[in-house]
């Protein structure tokens, strides 16, 4: 398919907070001194007295946020996703998971797509951290127009939040006409054989991944799991019901991530044959986010081929 690029996820976070901050009064931002990066920095030129950087401090930008969240407002609080989920998971799962507070956590330049800042930038683990704390519900979107839909409807969510968004500019896979529900997947793309579950830029990769396999007699579905917790069971379910084999993509740690959760859940009510795109427990080094995708096995053709061995059907050379 086509790839046409569109905003990054990261930029339309930074659109969706003003048009929240028109709607919410009770909405404020917070930012650990990134906000040029993480793209608050909208929302603080629009709403200057509602947007708070506490400076380069995680762990007092989520205890903050509680605060704020147990007066009524609506904090969203932003940072690398990095240091956001490591520094501040003792605030999290007290200060808030523990508490219940409404605070909207959203991690920025998840993934190894963050590119030739390296590893020490590079949130391989967010999603397993954040989707250990009871309470907690955690979004990937794929695209500038799932990021908005999803943002705006985290704000009226009654209980803490973690989104994370990306640097690179994302491939378009939506339109605003397009609807979206936390905790419910999209079906992109009908298949028999094998399901492509994916969030995250994975979608695109695994939605040219189906057209290849097509091509060699392969019918695959391909699903955006936009929200990891809590997860669309049903529509895993009927997955499982029609082809019985899943791929699960992801740009995050092969521990604890989206396939860990998806695994655990089929492995309980209805066992399938499973194959896993992901980094595989390693850190990544610095370089192009493409260069680092072929190299780490999260593209299109590593989806083919893991396709391919979930249904025993890998061609010799």
């Amino acid at each position: 398919m086509e790839k046409k690029l569109g905003m990054a996820t990261r930029d339309a976070y930074g659109k969706a907070l003003v048009e929240l901050g028109k709607t919410h009064p009770q909405l404020v931002v917070l930012d650990a001194d990134l906000s040029k990066s993480t793209k608050s920095a909208e929302f603080a030129k629009v709403f200057p007295d509602r947007f708070i950087n506490v400076g380069i401090q995680e762990a007092n930008l989520a205890g903050v946020a509680s605060g704020l969240a147990a007066c009524g407002k609506i904090p969203f609080i932003s940072s690398f996703a990095s240091f956001l989920t490591s520094k501040g998971f003792d605030q999290f799962r007290m200060a808030v998971a523990y508490s219940q507070l409404p605070v909207k956590v959203v991690g920025s330049h998840g993934g190894i797509s963050v590119g030739e800042d390296g590893a020490s930038q590079m949130a391989i683990e967010d999603i397993a951290l954040m989707t250990s704390l009871p309470n907690f519900t955690v979004m990937v979107p794929s695209d500038e127009f799932s990021t908005r839909a999803l943002v705006k409807q985290a704000a009226d969510l009654p209980k803490p939040v973690y989104i994370r968004t990306s640097r690179p500019k994302a491939p378009v896979l939506y339109t605003a006409e397009n609807r979206f529900e936390i905790g419910k997947g999209v079906r992109l793309r009908e298949g028999s054989d094998v399901t492509l579950a994916a969030n995250g830029l994975l979608v695109f990769e695994a939605l040219q991944a189906a057209e290849t396999l097509a091509a060699e007699g392969i019918s695959a579905s391909v699903i955006d799991m936009h929200t990891i917790k809590p997860l669309d069971e049903a529509l895993l379910l009927e997955e499982a019901s029609k082809t019985g084999h899943f791929v699960v993509c992801e740009e995050h740690q092969i521990w604890g991530g989206m396939g860990s959760a998806i695994s655990t859940f089929l492995g309980r009510k209805h066992p399938s044959r499973m194959e896993f795109v992901a980094i595989q427990d390693t850190f990544a080094e610095s370089g192009t986010a493409e260069a680092l995708f072929e190299k780490y096995g999260l593209t299109s053709p590593h989806i083919v081929r893991a396709a391919q061995r979930v249904l025993d059907k890998i061609k010799s050379c």
